[in-house]
């Protein structure tokens, strides 16, 4: 499965690299791919991976996240 995440509040590279590993760390999530110009995150992950948990993941990080 795939989804896709509008992130806000991210401003630099340490910022994208933050959200990359906070995603990573949620068992089941295959790839995380962020980007800081759109500011998107679009991660793949099993269908066990609920895009809550994501989204929860990515606040717990100080970002607003919407679908």
């Amino acid at each position: 499965m795939e989804t896709k995440l509008n992130v806000y509040g991210m401003t630099c590279s340490h910022c994208e690299n933050a959200v990359k590993k906070a995603v990573a760390a949620i068992n089941g999530v295959a790839e995380v791919a962020a980007d800081l110009t759109a500011k998107t995150v679009t991660v793949t992950h099993e269908a066990s991976v609920s895009a809550e948990s994501i989204k929860k993941s990515i606040e717990e990080q100080g970002f607003d996240v919407s679908e």
